[in-house]
């Protein structure tokens, strides 16, 4: 089966040695995406909500850019510096997502790029 690099400059450009997403057949793996405006590539200003939505939305912009949207995220995993920020995330997501939601993950860890607070990745099927 084929891979397809998928990459749009409506979400933060690559800051390594990966790309945006990975298109497999009808599975697109989203890679880790934490809240830089993708104009600047700088950190947006203010505290975690503000994080968790440009975050939602750089994984929006790279799911359109695959033909699909946050609708047909089948996994999402939450990477979280603080836990106590779990119900932030929650509410944030309920405004992205309807139900049926993803399966998630939510794991605390101690320090992510640039000093974000959160990081997201997940897993699309497309057409289902």
């Amino acid at each position: 089966m084929s891979r397809e690099i998928i990459k749009t400059d409506q979400a933060p450009q690559a800051i390594g040695t990966y790309s945006q997403a990975v298109k497999v057949g009808n599975t697109v793996f989203l890679s880790g995406q934490i809240a830089l405006d993708p104009q600047t590539m700088t950190m947006v200003d203010g505290d975690t909500e503000v994080e968790i939505r440009r975050v939602l939305d750089n994984l929006q912009a790279v799911a359109r850019a695959a033909g699909g949207g946050l609708d047909d995220m089948a996994k999402l995993n939450v990477y979280l510096v603080d836990l106590a920020n779990f119900g932030k995330v929650n509410e944030v997501m309920a405004e992205y997502f309807q139900e049926p939601f993803p399966a998630r993950a939510a794991i605390g860890v101690a320090s992510l790029p640039r000093n974000a607070s959160v990081e997201m990745d997940g897993v699309l099927e497309l057409g289902g």
